[in-house]
């Protein structure tokens, strides 16, 4: 079998997820639509809501895609790899002997869900695992790596390993901002590793963050967007691409080399606007993962040789389909997403 073409790196969390969860936002002092760090306060939330409650494949071929990141030598992992291997995700991970594999409460209020991460053993994801015989074909044999800004917390040295090979050669970097606390709190990591970043992907909220971290005193996305795809690159001979969704609302592309739009072509800041389509309120079931699932969608586009409007397009598909499934997935049997695109 070839290497897969698109190598994720991140952190491995296990999702532990409740449905019409008010109770136990009130319980942990949380709010109903954000993502954080667990800390003292939050720190029985995993095990309450597993006594208390019940709890890109879809684009590429099987063995297109794996994961890269640690987790430690306990069930949760077991879940995760027996996960992986059912949707044709390889999973090449590291071990930690003396840490839990991180986990993930998902608190689902409405068209609303609160995160609250433990990171557990993926703090503990270190460079020389990337030396083994295995780990380096992935990275050789990839075109695409893709990497979520959680990492960031504390793989910063692993991460500019990866994403400067790719600066030096043809393969690509895609970078998530992932939650506004990442540009809020951790903008020094975020700038250590955007000038190697091929690719951002990011919501409103997440932009707006790194917007005001940066002194820019705007909200307006074009500008935003433009101004991010224009930051300093290591490699100018690929321009950077700027996604920044906002759920149902329009989706705004930025790059140095797009032609924007002849609607926004007076804008000072070019850029390019996607509509989303429209899903009936009631349809709506669960938004969690809806992001995850647009880059998926984009990346899968990408990695099948599909020009940006199509993988635009493959996301928004992607994210639509995710929210009106219970959990972060997409339809089961498989639908074709691609249809019309390819």
């Amino acid at each position: 079998m070839s290497s897969p073409a698109l190598v994720g790196l991140g952190n491995p969390l296990l999702d532990i997820q409740v449905r019409n969860g008010e109770a136990v936002l009130e319980k942990y002092n949380l709010k109903a639509n954000d993502a954080i760090l667990v800390d003292e306060k939050q720190a029985s939330i995993y095990d309450h809501i597993e006594k208390e409650y019940e709890t890109a494949y879809y684009v590429l071929p099987e063995g297109s895609t794996a994961f890269i990141g640690c987790v430690g030598k306990d069930e949760f992992a077991s879940k995760l790899e027996e996960a992986n291997k059912r949707e044709g995700l390889k999973s090449a991970y590291m071990f930690a002997e003396d840490a839990p594999t991180g986990a993930c409460a998902v608190i689902i209020t409405g068209h609303h869900r609160s995160l609250v991460t433990r990171l557990g053993a993926a703090e503990s994801f270190k460079p020389s695992h990337f030396e083994k015989p295995e780990i380096k074909a992935l990275l050789d044999g990839a075109k695409y790596f893709y990497m979520e800004g959680y990492f960031l917390t504390h793989g910063l040295e692993s991460a500019k390993l990866v994403a400067k090979r790719t600066a030096e050669s043809s393969q690509m970097f895609a970078m998530n901002l992932s939650a506004p606390f990442i540009p809020q709190f951790f903008k020094s990591q975020v700038d250590e590793i955007m000038p190697y970043v091929d690719i951002l992907i990011g919501n409103e909220t997440e932009a707006e963050h790194y917007a005001a971290a940066a002194g820019w005193d705007t909200k307006d996305l074009g500008v935003i967007s433009n101004k991010l795809a224009h930051l300093p690159k290591a490699n100018n001979t690929r321009p950077r691409l700027v996604i920044i969704t906002q759920g149902p609302e329009n989706t705004f592309v930025s790059s140095p080399s797009m032609v924007a739009q002849p609607e926004l072509s007076s804008h000072p800041h070019p850029h390019k606007s996607y509509a989303v389509t429209s899903l009936a309120s009631d349809s709506i079931v669960d938004t969690n993962g809806a992001g995850d699932a647009f880059a998926a969608g984009f990346m899968g586009g990408l990695v099948r040789g599909l020009g940006v409007d199509e993988c635009i397009e493959l996301g928004h598909r992607c994210g639509g389909m995710c929210v009106q499934q219970v959990g972060p997935q997409l339809k089961w049997p498989k639908e074709d997403v691609l249809k019309g695109l390819i």
